[in-house]
């Protein structure tokens, strides 16, 4: 499980600093602006989460993780992407921003079992893993945050973590569970994409 752990962070950190490079590109951010747009929505997440938790942020003490973000940063920017259509509907910051939102929603879900968060806790910290980065770039740049208005975002993040509620109370989180949990989030925020799916909005 550690393993699995490991992995998924790891693969939310990449997905996460792609997305958030590719929106900062798109509102045209100068380097620096590029920079902290993309390591915001990579770390910002768990920053507040490991803070939620009362322990230093692993963005502060794991070097791994700094290595990691800087070094997809550096490559982004040797990347050249057509932005003749809306970021969202960009393949790869949709499959980017999909697999860092499912991965941080594991990830999150699975550190409130660890520390035996209630079901209430437990859902919290996973949604502010896998979107509080991105929501505190959005605020910064001034948009309206993707969490907010986009297909079933947010709503993935819930599913994930009542999922791994589920499988834990069956004691039943292991690898296959969390793979199953992770492959069926995709493939539901890639048709949620694929075919318009939203949660209904209040018109005024």
């Amino acid at each position: 499980m550690l393993d699995f752990f490991l992995i998924a962070d790891i693969l939310g950190l990449i997905a996460f600093t792609i997305s958030g490079f590719l929106i900062g590109v798109r509102n045209k951010l100068d380097i620096l602006g590029v920079a902290i747009s993309a390591s915001l929505t990579a770390l910002g997440g768990g920053v507040i989460r490991d803070t939620i938790l009362g322990v230093t942020p692993s963005a502060f003490t794991d070097t791994k993780m700094s290595i990691i973000v800087l070094s997809v940063i550096l490559i982004m920017f040797f990347v050249k992407f057509s932005f003749s259509e809306k970021i969202e509907s960009l393949k790869i910051f949709l499959i980017s921003d999909s697999i860092g939102l499912v991965s941080f929603s594991i990830t999150g879900a699975l550190l409130a079992i660890e520390h035996e968060y209630n079901f209430f806790g437990i859902v919290i910290l996973s949604f502010i893993t896998a979107v509080g980065g991105g929501l505190t770039r959005d605020i910064l740049i001034n948009k309206v945050p993707l969490v907010l208005i986009s297909d079933f975002y947010g709503s993935i993040s819930i599913l994930v973590s009542i999922s791994l509620i589920i499988c834990e109370y069956f004691d039943y989180i292991n690898i296959f569970s969390l793979s199953i949990v992770a492959l069926c989030a995709l493939l539901l925020r890639v048709l949620a994409f694929t075919f318009k799916w939203y949660l209904p909005s209040i018109k005024s």
